[in-house]
């Protein structure tokens, strides 16, 4: 009897003891694939090393590519989704969100003798019809590759179908480009806003200077956009909810103004 008594008691203990422990659900690994345009790639980094650390079950691998390179990986498959400066009229097919919004910052080297520009002259300096500052320096058009999402923003921003002087200087990044110009007696480009650093001077455009600030008014921002191959689906479809929400949008509001109004 007092056996049976010992080995009930056991297991009561037992039972009560299970009860206190909660189930733990091991989720299973998953791996995102996502590619990104060179102007927005420190933001994406920042956003996926977050989403790492409060999602440990999610691993995301980042190639940085050109805006058509990096498309053209989604649509094909090799990525499950972008983060893009720009696609084309022709590139409706694919599902796109914006998720931030940039300037693009108008640069000369520190000599140049011009503070402001405004969009026409800008169109006619980057189509080569003017070729001297007002202090006889030669003017050295420099310019994204094709295939860069920025470009294409500027082009549309800019050029009103006008091609850019063949005598540009091409870049393969924002970081080039603000290289080249500062050192480049004569030059101006562009960069994502993304991108300022010391050495090259920011000049106004129409009277406005990019910033987080002025991107309601400033005349040459574009969305940076979230692009999948169809309406997304599940882990993809977590990440875009988490950057589009409160703790991604912070992220984002480090270095780019947010899509107003926010969904």
């Amino acid at each position: 009897m007092l056996y049976l008594a010992a080995v009930l008691s056991t297991i009561t203990l037992l039972l009560s003891g299970c009860t206190d422990q909660p189930l733990t659900v091991t989720r299973e690994p998953v791996t995102l694939r996502v590619v990104s345009s060179d102007s927005c790639a420190a933001t994406v980094q920042d956003i996926v090393s977050a989403y790492e650390e409060s999602v440990p079950w999610i691993t995301i691998e980042i190639d940085t590519l050109n805006s058509a390179t990096a498309l053209s990986s989604v649509q094909a498959g090799a990525a499950d989704l972008a983060a893009l400066s720009w696609i084309g009229e022709s590139d409706t097919m694919v599902w796109s969100i914006p998720f931030a919004i940039d300037s693009i910052a108008v640069i000369v080297h520190p000599d140049v003798p011009l503070n402001n520009i405004s969009l026409l002259e800008l169109r006619e300096v980057f189509r080569g019809r003017i070729g001297e500052w007002s202090d006889g320096t030669y003017i050295q058009v420099v310019s994204r590759e094709s295939g860069a999402g920025v470009r294409d923003a500027f082009e549309a921003a800019v050029m009103a179908g006008q091609d850019t002087t063949l005598t540009a200087i091409v870049m393969p990044n924002n970081s080039s480009i603000l290289d080249y110009v500062s050192s480049t007696p004569g030059a101006i480009g562009y960069v994502s806003t993304g991108f300022l650093g010391d050495g090259a001077r920011v000049i106004s455009v129409d009277g406005i200077l990019p910033s987080i600030d002025s991107a309601q008014t400033y005349p040459l921002t574009y969305p940076l956009l979230l692009v999948t191959p169809s309406e997304p689906s599940g882990e993809a479809r977590s990440f875009i909810q988490w950057v589009l929400q409160a703790e991604g949008q912070s992220i984002v509001s480090s270095r780019f103004a947010l899509p107003t109004p926010l969904e």
